[in-house]
């Protein structure tokens, strides 16, 4: 049964009656929470969100609008989610660098609370991240990135960058719509060049590996 925090919720917001939602979680405009979901204490949702089956939303996470997560997805305390981003199935997020169930000796548990060792994570606006990933602690992905599924996330990714693989690596870069702008022939290349999105027409300055989009009014 859900318990929902009504005055925090707002009234075109859509949960399954067999989701969980803590006290002090708030939830935007036309955001749904659908079946056996569990979304903590104090756990802000933006407007038009939507969790999917079996997710967990620990406490205190921060999601922006227009997000899509799909079914059993995990996202623990210390990660935030920027507006537009899509969170496939079955990935895990994770907030500790080095993780214990007990103290030394093995005869008390250790506390859940967040401690020294917790860090935090930063899913940028646009990022997609596909089904069966993993991504490490302390880390940023970037705006419009795109992270392969599958894949073990250990390092930062940079803006509009393509990541596969366990260590996740940068393979190239996507467009604003997901299209593949260019492969990298051997790790990002150094020097500058501009792209243009065969899809939607969309130009990017490539600088040294770093991809900014460009302006209509900006040269080549």
């Amino acid at each position: 049964m859900s318990e929902c925090s009504t005055q925090l919720i707002h009234e075109t917001a859509r949960v399954h009656e067999t989701a969980m939602v803590e006290g002090g979680v708030q939830l935007g405009r036309d955001t749904s929470v659908w079946d056996n979901a569990h979304i903590r204490k104090d756990s802000v949702l933006g407007d038009e969100c939507i969790v999917g089956g079996k997710s967990y939303i620990a406490y205190e996470v921060q999601i922006g609008h227009r997000v899509k997560i799909n079914a059993m997805v995990y996202i623990c305390y210390g990660v935030t989610i920027e507006d537009g981003v899509m969170i496939s199935a079955g990935t895990i997020f994770t907030n500790d660098v080095f993780p214990r169930s007990t103290t030394p000796d093995l005869l008390e548990l250790r506390s859940s609370d967040p401690d020294e060792e917790t860090r935090r994570t930063v899913v940028a606006e646009g990022a997609t991240i596909g089904a069966g990933c993993i991504i490490g602690s302390d880390l940023k992905i970037g705006r419009f990135a795109m992270v392969g599924m599958g894949s073990v996330v250990t390092r930062d990714v940079s803006d509009f960058h393509l990541v596969v693989g366990n260590p996740a690596k940068s393979v190239g870069c996507v467009c604003r719509c997901g299209k593949p702008l260019l492969k990298w022939p051997e790790g990002a290349p150094s020097g500058s060049r501009v792209v243009g999105c065969q899809n939607c027409q969309r130009s990017y300055k490539i600088t040294d590996g770093q991809v900014s989009e460009q302006l209509a009014s900006e040269g080549s």
